[in-house]
C-alpha cells in the first residue's frame, strides 16, 4: 500500500473555479502541507459535461482517480447514472473492485452501506443532518470521521465550503483495505450528497 494512504489525518481541498464541470481535488498532509495525493475527474464525455450545468447534475455519472503526485493512480471511484439512490464502486490501480458505498432510502444527513466485493457489510457512513459531519463505523466502533472544523495548518485554505477534514483511527492498521474505501467515501460524500 502506498505509504500516502498510511497517514490518519487528511486534508481534503477542492479546486475552485467558474463554469467547471469536473470536480478535482487534492490531498494534503496537514503536518507537512504537502500534497499527497491528488483526485482527477478526467473521462467525462460530452453530454456528460452538459449536464453538470444543469438541474441534471446530481444524476451523471462520474469517474474520479485518486493518485500519487507523481502519476501512479491507487484508486478509481466510478458511478453510473443514478436516478434514485446511488452505488458507487471503488477499484484498486489494476481495477479490481475493493467495495461499493450504497445509499441508503430516506436517511437524515446521508448514510452509506460501505460494502466488500462479495457485498458483505464493512461499515456504514452516516451523516449528522445538524451540520457537516460524516463517520465511518459499526456496532459502535468508529473507523473514521470527516468534518469541515480543522484548526492547523489547512485553516486558511478553508475559503469555500468545498474542503474536508478526514481522520482514521490508528486502530485501522496501515495496509487495512477499510483505508482505500474510506479515502475514496470523501469523494462520495462531495458528489452524491452535496449535489
Amino acid at each position: 500500500m502506498s505509504n500516502s494512504l498510511s497517514l490518519n489525518a487528511f486534508l481534503v481541498k477542492e479546486h475552485v473555479g467558474m463554469f467547471k464541470a469536473a470536480n478535482n481535488f487534492d490531498i494534503y498532509d496537514p503536518q507537512s502541507g504537502q500534497i499527497i495525493l491528488e483526485c482527477r475527474e478526467e473521462r467525462l464525455g460530452f453530454f456528460t459535461k452538459m449536464l453538470r450545468f444543469t438541474d441534471y447534475k446530481k444524476y451523471t455519472p462520474f469517474h474520479i482517480e485518486i493518485r500519487e503526485p507523481n502519476g501512479k493512480t491507487l484508486i478509481h471511484i466510478k458511478r453510473g447514472i443514478s436516478i434514485f439512490l446511488s452505488k458507487v464502486s471503488v477499484h484498486d490501480e489494476g481495477d479490481s473492485l475493493l467495495g461499493s458505498f450504497k445509499q441508503k432510502f430516506l436517511s437524515i444527513g446521508g448514510k452509506f452501506d460501505v460494502v466488500d466485493p462479495n457485498d458483505q457489510l464493512l461499515c456504514q457512513l452516516k451523516g449528522k443532518w445538524t451540520g457537516w459531519n460524516f463517520s465511518f463505523g459499526l456496532e459502535n466502533v468508529e473507523f473514521g470521521h470527516v468534518s469541515k472544523e480543522w484548526n492547523g495548518f489547512g485553516k486558511e485554505l478553508f475559503t469555500s465550503a468545498d474542503n474536508y477534514m478526514l481522520t482514521i483511527d490508528e486502530s485501522l492498521e496501515a495496509d487495512h483495505p477499510l483505508r482505500k474505501l474510506i479515502v475514496a467515501a470523501v469523494m462520495c460524500i462531495d458528489m452524491v450528497l452535496k449535489e
